[in-house]
Formats: C-alpha cells, structure tokens, sequence
C-alpha cells in the first residue's frame, strides 16, 4: 500500500483509540487487541520494515522499536485507571498521564523513523504501523490483566490497581 494512503489511516487509527482510552469503558473488551493484531499483521504483510540493502542493522532496529513499543505501552497501561463498579464489572479509563506517555511515544517514534533514515535506512509506513500495533495491543493485554486481576480480588467498588 502507497504511503500517501497510510500514513492518513495511521493518524486516524490513533486518534481513534486515544479518544476510546478516554471514555470509560469496560476492560473485558477485546475490541482493540483485534485491532492492534490487525496492524501488526499489515505492517508486517506490507513490507518495507526491513531494509533489504542493510540487512543486519535494520533487524536490529525493528527489534529494538518492537521492544520500545511495548514497553511504552506498558508504561501507558500503568498510567490507566482501572476500577470496579457496584456489581464488580472492572473499568478503565486513560488519565492525564496516559495522554503524555503517548505524546512521549509519539516522539519517541519519530525520532526513531528520523534516526533511521539519517542511518541510511529506507523508510516505509509499515515499520510504523508495526510499532502502533505493538505499542496499543501491550498496553490493551496490560490493561485488560489488570482488569481481572482486580475483579478475582473481589475488592470493594471503586477499588484501584496500580
């Protein structure tokens, strides 16, 4: 798929699941795995993550942008209330700290696109719909675990895990 057409659905993707994450919403929903699985298969099926001219170095750092993106959306995900409801359904909901943990994932990302080509390396959209993937499906997994965690403590309403 051309860039120009991507890159457009890329922002709105986000977009997307930044405004869901601040809605309350129920942590049992798996919605947005699905999706995140989705743009990991098509970043990887649309090729262009890996520099076929510099082999060895582009592995290296598709390797070291699929470890950032989890670990920041893991770090997001610590950043997500979650609570229990009077009848013991768990919630979640994005904070103020969520929405600057994505604007620090943002430039981390871009600052890793950037680098990569200043490297030599051709750039492409799928290497970041790869990295949105991962980054939005860890934080979801984390998200959703923290979920059931709190509802098998069976703890009062209102309850926060941290």
């Amino acid at each position: 798929m051309e860039p120009i057409l991507i890159s457009p659905l890329i922002i709105i993707a986000v977009v997307f699941v930044v405004y869901r994450q601040m809605q309350s919403r129920p942590t049992a929903k798996r919605g947005i795995l699905y999706t995140a699985t989705a743009m990991i298969v098509v970043g990887i099926a649309s090729g262009g993550a890996i520099d076929p001219r510099h082999l060895a170095f582009s592995l290296c750092l598709v390797l070291v942008e699929a470890v950032i993106a989890v670990a920041l959306g893991v770090w997001r995900a610590t950043t997500v209330r979650v609570w229990l409801d009077d009848s013991g359904v768990s919630w979640s909901r994005a904070t103020a700290w969520t929405m600057l943990v994505w604007l620090a994932s943002i430039a981390i990302r871009v600052g890793l696109y950037f680098a990569g080509g200043a490297l030599g390396l051709e750039l492409s959209t799928g290497g970041i719909l790869l990295f949105v993937g991962l980054t939005i499906g860890a934080q979801a997994y984390v998200v959703a675990r923290r979920g059931r965690a709190l509802s098998s403590m069976d703890r009062r309403p209102d309850t926060v895990v941290g």
